[in-house]
Parts: structure tokens; sequence; C-alpha cells
């Protein structure tokens, strides 16, 4: 039988990002260096498959610090937490390790410097996302107001339009943070910004990407978690991009095929917390069907790797 015609193009950069790979060395040495079980709160990354992975290993993953043992380890997960967290487990006495992303710290770092100078803070990001909740808890109850959409500027009651400042959730979509930051410009012309873009590298790589191949793609599938912000904002980007179908898939089990039917063309990406492993799984899945012919995209190189903390490097 022969098999129809299709064309994949596959977004390069695509899947992890070096905060992820940071994140999940960091529960792999520590299973190495104490043994397991070795507690997360909240899941390291979004991605059932690494977390399901990690969890084989010895990880236990928990919501909250007080479901710890106090004499176990605990890794607080890529995404950030509320600075009241590591302050209980020291208080507590635990050995715990801190995997948020270096990009996160550097929101947090800023955040606290405004506040630091008598700027009341305003945060883009995602209500109940656990990187909003880390980074609007650096701060005292209050002290930061969130904004999800240009709208919402309107509405916010400021302490004084004079002394704000605004961060953004490192994983939002470049064009809607765009807008939002106009908004507030322009209802708060003395608002000060982040120094550098409080997106990170890989969510705006992979966004580019999608830009890029989304024209010329009759469907666009991108692997991630239905919980991964980055990866949604994929799916977002590309129906803005022109791609009339556009879908997030966890696995090759989850694809449409009968919703594929007819299509010549698919983009395939991924989510920062997405490991290749599953974006081949797809690949394969389209060979089964297709007689496939892969077009990379490629719209950056990415090279960036962060160390792991030092606790880990030391012999125990």
């Amino acid at each position: 039988m022969t098999l129809p015609p299709l064309t994949l193009h596959l977004a390069a950069p695509r899947g992890f990002c070096a905060g992820v790979d940071r994140a999940i060395k960091i529960v792999e040495m520590a299973l190495e260096k104490w043994g397991a079980p070795v507690y997360v709160r909240h899941e390291i990354v979004h991605n059932r498959f690494v977390v399901d992975g990690l969890r084989a290993k010895g990880a236990v993953f928990v919501e909250e610090l007080d479901e710890c043992p106090p004499d176990r380890p605990v890794i607080f997960s890529a995404h950030g937490v509320p600075k009241a967290v590591p302050a209980e487990a020291a208080r507590r006495e635990m050995i715990y390790v801190d995997a948020t992303c270096p990009l996160v710290s550097k929101v947090h770092i800023e955040a606290a410097r405004h506040h630091e100078n008598g700027l009341q803070m305003i945060m883009i990001g995602h209500a109940g996302h656990p990187e909003t909740l880390g980074t609007m808890g650096q701060l005292p109850e209050g002290e930061v107001l969130l904004v999800e959409t240009a709208e919402d500027v309107a509405r916010i009651e400021v302490r004084d339009p004079e002394r704000l400042a605004f961060v953004t959730q490192t994983t939002l979509s470049v064009d809607d943070t765009a807008d939002i930051v106009a908004a507030l410009r322009a209802r708060f012309p003395a608002i000060v910004g982040p120094h550098k873009e409080d997106i990170c590298y890989a969510t705006t790589n992979r966004q580019e990407a999608v830009k890029a191949m989304a024209p010329e793609c009759d469907a666009l599938l991108v692997v991630g978690a239905p919980n991964s912000s980055n990866s949604k904002r994929l799916v977002e980007v590309g129906a803005r991009a022109g791609c009339a179908y556009a879908q997030l898939v966890q696995r090759a089990a989850d694809i449409d095929w009968r919703a594929l039917e007819g299509i010549r063309s698919v983009g395939i990406t991924a989510g920062a917390s997405a490991p290749e492993v599953l974006i081949e799984e797809v690949i394969e899945a389209f060979r089964d069907r297709y007689a496939v012919t892969v077009r990379p995209v490629t719209t950056a190189e990415e090279n960036v790797e962060f160390k792991v903390p030092r606790i880990l490097r030391v012999p125990a």
C-alpha cells in the first residue's frame, strides 16, 4: 500500500530548555547523593512523562512542605517558590535544594530590588500558576498586583501611579505581553520595566520558530502538558500565525488522526519541559501512516547551560 506524502516541519529550537534540563539533573543528582526517597515540592517541571520517570527512580512529589518528613531532602521545582517556603524548610532544619530556573530567580531579584526602592509591583502572569505564585510570594502580601490581560490594566488600583514597576512570568506569549506592557505604559507613564526582557530566551525562541513555520503548515502539533504555560502559548502563537489547526498533545496516542485527514504538511514543536523522546514518538507515528519528509525549521541556536547548586557538587 502506498502511503500518502506528508511534509513534517520540525521546529528548532524545541523541547527542553536549560532550566528544565538543570531541574531534572538536580533531582537525579539528589537521588544519587542521598538515596531514595527524595521529596519534590510540586512537579519539578510540567511534564507527566518526566515526572513519572523520576518517580520510578525514587522521587516523591508533594504539593506542600508539610507533606515532607524533616529527615529527607526536599527539592523546590523549577517554577520557583514563595520566600516563606525555604524559610520554613530552614526553620525545620531540612536539607533543601532550590531547582528554581535561574531566569525565574532573576525576576525574583528584580521584584525584591524594586520593593526595596519603595515601588509597588505589577506582575504580568497567569493566576494560580506556580511561577506566578512564587514571584508574588517574594514580597509581602498586597505588594504585588497581578494582571493577566490588557483589559486588567484599566481596572487595577495602585497606591501611587508614580511609584510602580512591573515584572512578567517567563513563559508568556511575547506578543500578548507586549500589548499588556503597552497598556501599562499608557496608563502609568512612570512605570519602571525590567532591564532585560523577563520572558526567557527559550520561550521566545520556541515562539519564533512556530511563527516561521505556521504559515506553511496545514496543522501544528505542540508536544507538551496541559498544565505547561509555555506549551499552551505555542498553540496560541501557531493559530495566530496562520495555522488553521493547532493542538496540544502529550504523546503520540493523543493525536486526533481524523482531524488530520487530507493534510499535506504538519508542524511539530514541543514545550520547554517536553523530552525529545516524545517528539520522536510523534514523528514515528506519522511515519507509520504517511511517506514522511522531515524539513527542519531552525530560527535560533541554543547553547545555554546552568550549573547545579553547590550542595550537589560537593561530597556528602
